[in-house]
């Protein structure tokens, strides 16, 4: 069964790589896989959303902190080391790797954990977002597999494992928040 698996992880992944290659791709997939582009995108958005956001907008910006931290982590130190799954740029012959060759683990797409991980925590405060939110992270995940990087089913995993830990850091709040207003509750009757 494992075999079965890995044999449609690595068609896809040629699938994407080689027969959806194109030179707009070519161009576009390198700019959307570099966080460094995105920067600038985060931090007027970070910045909008304490400034102008509310107290959604700020709970929002308070959030995502802890929800990158714990996916960056979780897929980096400890889910990569783990499986430590050879990427598809070394294991297979014949990879167009535009952007060079990657040694770093595979398993899970980092960028894919934290992508899916934003768009999950931004589409619970901001319901009507979820499709351009969702299109940009599938962007991010795309590109590590037509790139080279990742396989399809590291960034099917990594798209899980983001929005697993979105849940649990909305929920930890949601909890940790009824909490917090139960005891208010109970002080100022007491």
């Amino acid at each position: 069964m494992l075999e079965f698996l890995y044999q449609i992880d690595v068609a896809v992944f040629f699938f994407v790589n080689h027969n959806l290659q194109n030179s707009f791709f070519d161009w576009l997939m390198p700019i959307v896989t570099e966080q460094r582009n995105w920067f600038p995108v985060f931090a007027v958005v970070y910045v909008w959303l304490w400034w102008k956001g509310g107290k959604t907008g700020r709970t929002a910006a308070l959030l995502i902190i802890p929800v990158v931290v714990l996916s960056d982590q979780l897929s980096s130190a400890a889910l990569k080391p783990f499986f430590q799954r050879v990427r598809p740029c070394v294991a297979l012959e014949g990879v167009n790797a535009i952007t060079g060759i990657s040694t770093s683990f595979s398993f899970p797409s980092s960028h894919a954990v934290n992508s899916f991980a934003a768009a999950m925590l931004f589409t619970h405060f901001y319901p009507t977002q979820k499709w351009p939110l969702f299109i940009c992270a599938f962007l991010s995940g795309f590109s590590r597999i037509y790139l080279g990087k990742h396989y399809p089913f590291d960034v099917i995993g990594g798209a899980v494992i983001g929005v697993l830990c979105a849940l649990v850091v909305i929920k930890s709040y949601e909890i940790g928040l009824r909490r917090y207003q139960l005891g208010r509750k109970q002080n100022s009757a007491g």
